[in-house]
């Protein structure tokens, strides 16, 4: 994954919502995108930090205490340990930072659960 990588391009490709793709890694972290419209589901991540950056659309996150909406070119950071739930009214594409160690939906199992394996295939 050492080649130049358009997240913007690869998300626009993207056939599912909620399936996020692997672009690239860093150290003990994965980027990837992905395609999302609708409520993903309520989850937490208990040891790892989640960056949320916005490429198109916006994005609303739904926290216990609070909920911030992200437009394109924002980040935000959610926490670990806090529990949130990621909203998009119309269609968004988002990049991800996060530990290799994340699920993707944290504890929690749904439909659209993704694992390690699936995000890590072929655009």
């Amino acid at each position: 994954m050492h080649e130049v990588v358009s997240p913007a391009s690869v998300a626009a490709g993207l056939s599912e919502h909620w399936s996020p793709r692997v672009v690239a890694e860093l150290d003990d972290s994965f980027v990837k995108v992905a395609k999302v419209q609708g409520s993903l589901a309520w989850h937490s991540h208990d040891d790892e930090d989640e960056l949320f950056f916005i490429l198109k659309g916006s994005l609303t996150i739904e926290m216990e205490d609070r909920t911030v909406v992200l437009r394109e070119g924002e980040a935000f950071v959610v926490p670990k340990g806090v529990r949130h739930n990621p909203i998009a009214e119309q269609e968004c594409h988002i990049m991800l930072i996060e530990k290799k160690s994340t699920l993707h939906t944290g504890r929690e199992v749904t439909a659209r659960t993704r694992s390690l394996a699936e995000q890590l295939r072929p655009v």
